[in-house]
């Protein structure tokens, strides 16, 4: 089957190409994102495979639907960029990635709190320049700290264990609960009390339009002053602007994130020649307490093998009218005499 593959990287030609193997689909790969400029590149394309920021908007989807796309192929967990309404009023049919490596996220997630709290970035610049002074290198024991999970699904759970291997005490906030992450110890509360009570908060909740801006001004007084933040989930989580005079007030202590709300124009390319516009950004990243990372806690050999796997396994249910293992589900279609 002939599969339209926006925005690729090294990577995802070597992964693909080798999950590939087995299914014979006819793989053409577009380093160009998504959008309605480039659908004219999916002509004839019964499927299109997309990563987190290609654009799944109406506008795309009819264009896409006119060209003869059928299927959209998601090779990530979240779909917050694709109008599911607009996938079913079109009869189209979605497929994700739900489960890849929890531990790769989690373990970045992870990576991010020892950086920021240890001052890892600024001891590996200080040695390249042998410069050995430890002055404002002072971190924190971790072990007997709170640390507030937000979402506590398989990730959330995988970065819980390893907090609790830290010998953390462990607060969860969800709208259900892991039996999981309870045998681990972990006591669920109120959002309001996981952020009055955490040292250390990390967000690895859906990007939805109940978590929109989940940390806000709002939400952000109601934290402990110095408390880090660290968000692997989905940019739209955090009012960046908050953050910032979070972080300018002293409220926030520290803030680790490998996602930005704006991304979708800096993330995945390299702009070192250029000049970045987006003030916000680099406003964000001037501060010595924060540590950006560009959307890479997916990447490990275990994660990216996975996804190959799972969305090439899709693209075959799909192309021999079999039914889809990983479909998201779509509201239901109106009927045009409705």
């Amino acid at each position: 089957m002939k599969v339209a593959v926006f925005s690729t990287k090294q990577y995802d030609r070597k992964f693909l190409g080798a999950a590939n193997a087995e299914h014979g689909h006819e793989l053409i790969f577009y380093e160009a994102q998504l959008e309605p400029k480039t659908t004219s590149l999916a002509t004839g394309c019964p499927v299109v495979c997309l990563f987190v920021n290609d654009d799944a908007s109406v506008k795309t989807l009819e264009m896409l639907a006119a060209g003869g796309t059928r299927l959209i192929a998601l090779r990530c967990t979240g779909y917050n960029n694709v109008d599911l309404d607009a996938v079913a009023a079109l009869g189209m049919q979605v497929v994700r990635v739900a489960n890849y490596s929890p531990y790769a996220v989690a373990e970045h997630a992870v990576g991010l709190v020892l950086m920021l709290n240890r001052k890892l970035y600024k001891a590996y610049n200080r040695v390249r320049e042998d410069n050995f002074s430890l002055d404002g290198l002072m971190g924190f024991d971790i072990y007997g700290k709170t640390v507030g999970v937000i979402g506590t699904g398989q990730i959330g759970r995988c970065f819980a264990q390893i907090m609790k291997g830290f010998g953390c005490q462990l607060l969860g906030y969800d709208v259900q609960q892991n039996p999981a992450c309870v045998e681990l110890g972990m006591q669920y509360a109120d959002l309001s009390d996981v952020l009055a009570s955490s040292d250390i908060i990390s967000l690895h909740c859906p990007l939805l339009p109940s978590t929109y801006h989940l940390i806000n001004a709002t939400t952000i007084q109601q934290m402990k002053p110095g408390v880090m933040v660290i968000n692997t989930s989905r940019g739209g989580l955090v009012d960046t602007s908050a953050v910032i005079e979070g972080i300018k007030s002293g409220q926030i202590g520290f803030f680790g994130t490998d996602v930005y709300e704006e991304e979708e124009t800096l993330f995945f390319q390299d702009l070192s020649d250029t000049v970045i516009q987006d003030d916000v950004f680099q406003l964000l990243q001037s501060f010595s307490n924060v540590v950006i990372t560009a959307h890479q806690a997916f990447l490990t050999r275990e994660a990216v093998s996975t996804i190959a796997k799972t969305t090439l396994e899709s693209i075959t249910e799909f192309e021999q009218d079999r039914p889809l293992t990983h479909a998201i589900a779509l509201p239901e279609k109106i009927p045009a005499n409705a």
